[in-house]
This record gives C-alpha cells, structure tokens and sequence, in this order.
C-alpha cells in the first residue's frame, strides 16, 4: 500500500511539474482554472456584498487605475509568452473596502481587494503600484492553486503515515501524527514565504513595465517596518512571510535585474493573432 502511494505521488509530481514564467521556480499545481477560477469569483462577489465598499470616489479611482495599467502589462507579457488561453481567464476587478485592516489581496483569476488600512503604508501612487503588483503577482503565479495542491499533498501524506504506523502502539502512532503536523505546519510556512518572495519580485517587474517606480516598493516595506506593533511579528521562521528587513534586503538586491527584466519583456512584440 505504502509503494502504492509513492508511486501516486512519483507519478503526480511528473505530470503535473511546471514552470512559473519570468522566476523559473519548479511548481507542481494538480488545479486547473476550470476547478478553481468558478468558485474563486463566486466568493469575490460574496465578500464584497458582506463588506463595505468605499465611497471615497478619489481614492477608488487610483486603486483601479493602477491594477488596469498593471493587469495591461500582465496580459501583454501573457499574450506574449504563449499564455494566451491563460490570459482570456483572467477577470481582473479593483475594489476598496473601507477597512482599517492593513492589507490586500487577489483571488485566482485576478479579483483584488485593497483595505483603506494599507494606503497609509502605500503612501502615493507608486506605493499602491507595488502592493498591487506583489497582489497580482500572486494570481500570475497561480500560488492559491499550488497551495491547494499543497494541501492536497499533506492529505496524501496523512493517509501514508496513518497506514505506516497501523501495527504501532496508539501512543507510537500519535508521536508519528505529531512529528508529521509539526514537519508540515513548519513546511508550509516556509512555503508561503516562498511565495511572498517570489511575489515580491514579479510584482517589482509588473509594476515597472506599468510605468511605476520601482524604489517605492522597497520604501513601502520600509515603512512597514516603523509600524508601532512591526515589533511584535512573530520569528520568521515561524511566519507565513519573511521579514520586512529581508523583503527590503532582497527588493533592493534584485531591483537592477526587475529592471533589465521589465525592459526585455515591455518591448517584447504581441502575436499578429493575440487580442490584447
């Protein structure tokens, strides 16, 4: 049984290994679009009929005039790279909620929210240009899609410990299942920061293509890092994100190459049959 399921898993990994476009990072993702794209813009809806859109007609404008020119670049860079089916999926929306959280997000298929409680640490146009690319970076990625089948993965892992450790006494067999969450919760934190990192770094070159400045996204965690409570983060070895001080290391690090990036993929020349 226990063969049975690795060679599951050995055969999973295989079919379903690909590579995220611009990083080059290896990623297995088993959701396709058609699963998830349906219930992602159901619940979009949803939340926004239980949270209060703002009526701040100014601040609502800049939010969705910077994720249209930063959605544009996506889909050109999409349109571009052989993504086009992929790029026809997306149904990109901008909304501000009238929250205090400090926060944003996007959903699979391009459904951004940002909270007034971010556009403090965003500060000007160019700061939403970088939380909006680092959002949008997400669902170019298609991280929600390779966390589920993350997810997925543990449960298989579950079923392989559970069927390990069957003819073990009751207190061996809840020392495995202990060591397998602990190893597991620790995996997928150190997953999701490599998310944020690699949204970081998408969103730095999305945003330049959209015509943004890139130092603001280094100054956006900057200010981050003087919030009153920035102090209280947990470890980052123990956090879903890295550090502000590691973001603002590694933005800074790799601003030349989102540069050189951004430059490459801005000139690059759409397929005489791609509808932009």
């Amino acid at each position: 049984m226990k063969k049975i399921i690795a060679l599951s898993l050995l055969v999973i990994f295989m079919v379903s290994c690909s590579t995220v476009p611009i990083t080059g990072r290896k990623r297995i993702n088993l959701v396709s679009d058609a699963q998830i794209l349906p219930s992602s813009f159901a619940q979009y809806s949803t939340f926004l009929k239980e949270n209060k859109i703002s009526t701040d007609a100014r601040k609502t404008n800049e939010i969705q005039s910077v994720g249209i020119r930063i959605s544009k670049a996506v889909d050109k860079f999409m349109r571009a790279n052989n993504m086009v089916s992929e790029a026809n999926n997306y149904r990109w929306e901008f909304n501000l909620i009238n929250d205090n959280t400090v926060n944003a997000w996007c959903m699979p298929g391009g459904k951004v929210v940002f909270y007034t409680g971010i556009l403090p640490i965003c500060a000007n146009t160019d700061g939403i240009a970088a939380v909006m690319g680092h959002e949008v970076a997400h669902a170019f990625a298609k991280h929600g899609q390779e966390r589920m089948t993350s997810a997925y993965a543990q449960q298989l892992g579950g079923v392989a410990v559970a069927v390990g450790t069957a003819n073990k006494d009751p207190k061996a067999r809840e020392l495995w299942n202990m060591a397998y969450g602990v190893g597991s919760q620790l995996g997928m934190l150190a997953y999701s920061r490599t998310h944020e990192t690699e949204a970081d770094k998408l969103g730095m070159v999305f945003m330049i293509m959209a015509g943004y400045k890139p130092e603001e996204a280094v100054n956006v965690w900057i200010r981050m890092s003087q919030r009153a409570d920035a102090s209280k983060a947990p470890p980052e070895f123990l956090s879903t994100h890295p550090s502000n001080q590691t973001r603002i290391k590694n933005l800074r690090a790799f601003l030349p190459t989102a540069m050189v990036l951004a430059k490459k993929y801005s000139t690059q020349q759409l397929p005489a049959n791609s509808k932009q």
